[in-house]
Formats: C-alpha cells, sequence, structure tokens
C-alpha cells in the first residue's frame, strides 16, 4: 500500500543568525491576532504572510519546524540575494540550502525582522513558506478547525484554559514541546504536534516495541527537501495522553533523519499530525506556558479522572 503523505518538520540552517525574538514584539496586553487560514491539498493550513512591500503570500504555520522558510520562486520573485548556505533537516533526509536575510516579516499585526531564511522548492514545500518556531516562541497558536482560523497571542488573551476539556503539560527542547506522558498500545511514548504534517509519524524505538502487534503495509513519505523516505504504515489501536484516547489511528513509521535531530532516537517517539488534530473543535500550542490544550467535539465530555476515559474514533 503506497499512501501519499508530506511531512514537513525539524528544519534547521547552519550557521545562519538568529530571528529577533518574538517576545521583543508581542502585542500589547489583552490583544491577539486573527489570521484567516485557508486549507491546502494535505489538509494542512495557510496564512497570509507579508513579506516588506510584498505579498501577501500563503505560509504554513508549522509546530514541527525549527525555522522560517521562503520558497526559492518567492526570493526570486523579490530580488533577494543569497547571502550564505546550510543544511536542511527534513523527514527524508538532509540537504544542504541557499539562506537569504529578510528584513521584514508581517504575520497578521504581528512584524519580525532581520531572519535568516533558508531556500526550498514551492513545489516541495507545498506553499510560498513556511512560519517556523522561530516566530513563534513565547506565544500560544490557537488552531480553531470549524472557523478555519488561527489566533496568536498571550494565553490570557487567548482564553487561557476556557473552553479546553484536556490541559496537557509538555516540556521545552530544541524550541519544541514535548508531550512525554503518552501511551501509544501500552508503550510510553513522547509527542510532539505537528501542524506542517498532514499525517502521524513514529520512530523506530516506538516501531520495535510495537513490532509483534500490528502487521504494516509499505507506504512512502515526501519531505520539503523532495527526498522521499520508505516507511511502514501500521494502526495504533489507542493512543492516551492524560484523558483522552484516540483509536485506530494510522502512524508512518521510518529511521527518519528529524527524529536525530530533535534528539528523539532512543525513547519511543512520534509527531502528531493535522490528520488527528483535526478530530478536535480546537488545539492550542502554548510555547510561553508550556501546555498543549484540546477541546473537544461537541457532544464528547472529558473524564476529569473520575468518569470513563475520552474516546475518539
Amino acid at each position: 500500500m503506497r499512501a501519499s503523505l508530506a511531512i514537513w518538520t525539524a528544519l534547521f540552517a547552519a550557521g545562519s543568525q538568529p530571528a529577533l525574538a518574538a517576545d521583543d514584539l508581542l502585542l500589547p496586553p489583552g490583544e491577539t491576532e486573527l489570521v484567516q487560514t485557508q486549507d491546502d491539498f494535505h489538509s494542512r493550513m495557510t496564512v497570509p504572510v507579508q513579506i516588506g512591500a510584498h505579498g501577501p503570500y500563503r505560509f504554513l504555520i508549522d509546530t514541527g519546524s525549527e525555522r522560517t522558510v521562503l520558497s526559492r520562486q518567492i526570493a526570486t520573485e523579490m530580488g533577494l540575494s543569497v547571502v550564505g548556505s546550510g543544511v536542511v533537516v527534513g523527514v527524508a533526509g538532509s540537504q544542504a540550502v541557499e539562506l537569504v536575510d529578510v528584513d521584514e516579516i508581517s504575520l497578521g499585526k504581528r512584524t519580525y525582522y532581520t531572519l535568516s531564511a533558508p531556500l526550498l522548492e514551492k513545489q516541495h514545500i507545498g506553499a510560498d513558506g513556511i512560519v517556523g518556531l522561530d516566530s513563534l516562541q513565547n506565544q500560544r497558536v490557537l488552531i480553531d478547525f470549524p472557523k478555519d482560523t488561527i489566533l496568536i497571542g498571550d494565553a490570557a488573551s487567548l482564553g487561557g484554559s476556557k473552553g479546553f476539556e484536556i490541559v496537557v503539560n509538555a516540556r521545552r527542547r530544541s524550541g519544541q514541546l514535548i508531550m512525554t506522558n503518552a501511551v501509544v498500545d501500552g508503550v510510553h511514548t513522547d509527542i510532539v504536534i505537528d501542524t506542517g504534517s498532514d499525517a502521524s509519524v513514529g520512530n523506530m524505538a516506538l516501531r520495535n516495541a510495537l513490532t509483534r502487534r500490528r502487521k504494516a503495509e509499505q507506504t512512502v513519505l515526501y519531505s520539503v527537501t523532495g527526498q522521499q523516505l520508505s516507511a511502514e504504515l501500521i494502526m495504533a489501536s489507542t493512543i492516551q495522553v492524560s484523558g483522552l484516547q484516540l483509536h485506530n489511528t494510522f502512524l508512518a513509521f521510518a529511521d527518519s533523519p528529524a527524529f536525530r535531530r530533535l534528539g528523539m532516537v532512543k525513547r519511543p517517539a512520534m509527531l502528531l499530525g493535522m490528520a488527528q488534530l483535526r478530530m478536535f473543535k480546537r488545539v492550542a500550542i502554548d510555547f510561553a506556558t508550556r501546555r498543549i490544550l484540546f477541546d473537544l467535539p461537541t457532544g464528547i465530555a472529558s473524564a476529569n479522572g473520575r468518569g470513563p476515559a475520552l474516546r475518539i474514533q
């Protein structure tokens, strides 16, 4: 079986200059920025981004990407000169890339200055660019699936924990938020929320732990680098996080260099993609408080530690 999966994760530009920290550019307390989204053909969400006087362009909001990325086509259109080189680590391999300096990039009312961005091909990105963790730190990203919107702001201005039945504390590593209390078919597993991926991907440590429990079929993972990686497709019966249970979830397993980049090789780990996130009404990734919050579908109540565990088929 071949599944056409598109995975975007763990982007890294070696030797480039860091962007101006997002907390240097926060809106005044109480203000948030609503960004209208548009779904792409891989069921991920894109937002309009302005680059100086150019745009708007369609960018992915990617909580699995370390860096903000531009497509080569947009850089050529804007006349941006190459200023250096680096290495991008995608799900299917590493690739040398060229870097350009971006003086100003705006997402709604938020503006970031002096980014050094890797260049990738638009056809492999599936959009004009990627908004990565370098532009999202110390903020909350709130995805509202029924409204097809993304809110970006501080936790208080976005309502705190109000309306969220499941709140999961996470650990930070290399800018990523990692949920460490998850269990996949009885195996303790670290999970990273990856809004740039349309599917969920597990590492080989998790695959090996599930070897005798599931029959695998073959699939292929496609990376933003244009590379491909063979993978095994397995259905996990249950993914548990706190009081939450996801049932009958397909996971793709591969020896991806993205896991090595994230330091997630020895322990079972997975990237939770948009196909599974869309099971919820809202998902909030709060980098400031290191929490992931889930708003459940209508008619489904949380366990709250007393009743039966939540089940989403």
